[in-house]
């Protein structure tokens, strides 16, 4: 009995202290539970998201009084609400529902976890963007008791990054698509036209004499016709075609359906005919023009980066024809832009190489016969293309950006030479117009006048009617500060371009230079070349500027231009350019008996 009782006060206590045990558990629980409570209550009241749970029928229990809120409805009448049915508002009966609610469906069939789904809700008629996220839950015994889970307004959000988003492909000044998303839709149209079998287009589009408005009237000026230009672009865009700005004044065109090849050349001409009419901005009417450069794919390129790339070629020659027209690819242009490319890599070598020289070509008066000078040409020979002729290679260095470096060396060389004459021999260079938007060039033409020793008035700078032409005014302010320093100026191939008698009064000349194919038409009896060289001589002598006839072969030519008036003259009769060795032999010479004869 003993033994019994004290068997049975062991299990007493034991039992004893294991149910305190579990009781201080509970009381634990209790206390944590309460705390939850507190923090979730004070969740609710404070933050920007909400708290919500669905029953294991998928309805909405225990709601919070701000989830209620938020669909604007009280707890009570949402309680026991399905929540799709909730969500879909008016669209519940329609059926017509959104693919964020339809996702919400799957993962509430599948009691799939899930988080950061977004989707439109529309309890008024202001459309909302909610994100939810939730688990599945269940009880001890595993059985699947509903979901919980979390919810968040983030309609200013979406907003803020569709912002983002529109910048990202949405060209800020016009509100047309950027380069970005011209891209994307060429992209798609290429797709497209493969899986169909047909074609889509692209047009490069550039504007003409746009630089001169930005450079005359200012930024917001050509900004604000920069926005003319997108709304006239987009006037006559259908559902066919999008356009975009690429950059600056260049514009794009993707044509998704582009069977019609005629229709689509079509277009790129009304285009043109449309951006070239007159412009009304800030009391101004302005002109400029287009140019456009077409390209059809897949034929001209099965990628977007190739179809871009030959319609910027074709774009190349619509402004290497005289621009305001359009051009359509075609495989010679690559064929071309790559014997460019070869010959710039070598052009841009052939200084340091020692492939370039001078050669100088006599100028001769008229009347005496004397020696007045000499114009210095610049030769190139190449190793690997031969005898490469200005006509080809000065144009590639100016778009290759070197003409700088190599029109440098041209007038260091030359005036050095020069240095060496007889005193009152001039030499002529000539200057591209590129030359003269460098601040530098002015500096340049100083330096080297001093580090050579030649006088300023014996160097004279050729300058053609394309300094005038191109889309800047600062060629004239720097040939005005060339005069400054001395040096004399001549107006080559007068009469050949757009003429115009305002370049003579902006600009002191000393000299006028008439094109040799005035002068062989003359001889051959034209009477349009005679009269214009009458009147250039005319011009000239009222100005009491000398004329210099180009081209002179024959003496029935020298006979004609010395009787026409012109002063000076130079040409193949009196001398082809020559190496610097005949030259310093010729410029030596003494030409008094020659001036006799």
């Amino acid at each position: 009995m003993l033994a019994f009782t004290l068997l049975l006060m062991t299990a007493c206590l034991s039992r004893t202290r294991a149910l305190v045990t579990i009781h201080n558990a509970q009381a634990v629980l209790d206390e944590r539970d309460e705390t939850i409570s507190v923090l979730l209550l004070e969740f609710e009241e404070s933050a920007a998201e909400w708290l919500w749970e669905t029953d294991a029928t998928r309805r909405v229990i225990r709601p919070s009084a701000r989830f209620a809120r938020a669909c604007g409805r009280a707890p009570a009448d949402i309680d026991g609400m399905p929540i799709l049915q909730l969500l879909a508002g008016p669209s519940w009966d329609s059926g017509t529902f959104a693919a964020g609610l339809r996702a919400l469906a799957e993962k509430l069939r599948n009691r799939d976890s899930f988080v950061n789904l977004r989707l439109p809700i529309r309890f008024t008629e202001q459309e909302r963007w909610w994100q939810l996220a939730a688990a599945p839950r269940y009880d001890d015994r595993g059985i699947f008791c509903g979901f919980r889970g979390v919810g968040a307004d983030v309609t200013d959000q979406r907003a803020s990054a569709d912002k983002i988003n529109r910048m990202a492909r949405f060209d800020t000044l016009t509100g047309l698509p950027n380069r970005r998303l011209i891209t994307e839709t060429l992209s798609d149209a290429m797709i497209a036209a493969e899986a169909c079998g047909g074609r889509c287009a692209f047009m490069m589009l550039d504007l003409d004499r746009f630089k001169a408005v930005n450079d005359t009237l200012g930024h917001p000026v050509g900004d604000r016709l920069l926005c003319q230009v997108a709304e006239r672009l987009g006037h006559m865009m259908s559902a066919n075609e999008s356009c975009g700005r690429l950059g600056g004044d260049e514009f794009a065109l993707v044509v998704r359906d582009a069977s019609d090849t005629g229709a689509v050349e079509e277009l790129a001409g009304r285009i043109i005919t449309a951006l070239s009419r007159p412009y009304d901005v800030d009391h101004y009417t302005l002109h400029i023009g287009a140019s456009i450069g077409l390209a059809f794919g897949p034929r001209d390129g099965r990628t977007s980066e190739m179809l871009i790339r030959s319609a910027d070629l074709a774009l190349y020659r619509a402004k290497d024809a005289g621009r305001g027209v359009f051009r359509v690819y075609e495989p010679a242009l690559y064929v071309q832009a790559e014997e460019r490319r070869v010959l710039e890599i070598a052009l841009r070598g052939a200084l340091d190489r020692g492939e370039m020289s001078l050669a100088y070509q006599p100028i001769i008066d008229t009347q005496g016969g004397m020696l007045r000078g000499f114009e210095a040409l610049l030769r190139w020979e190449s190793p690997e293309f031969g005898m490469v002729p200005p006509s080809r290679f000065i144009p590639l260095a100016e778009d290759a950006r070197i003409i700088a470096q190599i029109g440098a060396w041209v007038l260091r060389t030359a005036c050095v030479e020069a240095a060496s004459w007889p005193e009152g021999l001039r030499i002529a260079v000539n200057v591209s117009p590129v030359q003269l938007q460098n601040d530098g060039f002015v500096t340049t033409v100083a330096t080297v006048l001093a580090d050579s020793g030649l006088s300023a008035d014996r160097l004279e700078l050729e300058v053609t009617e394309g300094v005038f032409l191109r889309e800047d005014r600062g060629a004239t302010t720097t040939l005005a500060r060339i005069l400054d320093l001395g040096v004399r100026l001549s107006l080559d191939d007068f009469g050949i371009g757009h003429s115009s008698l305002g370049y003579l009064s902006r600009t002191r000349f000393s000299s006028i230079k008439i094109d040799g194919s005035f002068v062989r038409a003359a001889a051959r009896g034209g009477r349009e070349a005679l009269a214009i060289i009458r009147a250039v001589v005319a011009l000239a002598q009222s100005l009491d500027i000398a004329t210099i006839a180009e081209g002179v072969e024959t003496q029935d030519e020298r006979q004609l231009v010395a009787a026409l008036g012109c002063t000076h003259a130079q040409g193949d009769l009196f001398g082809r350019a020559l190496p610097v060795t005949e030259t310093r032999t010729l410029a030596e010479r003494d030409w008094t008996d020659s001036a006799a004869a």
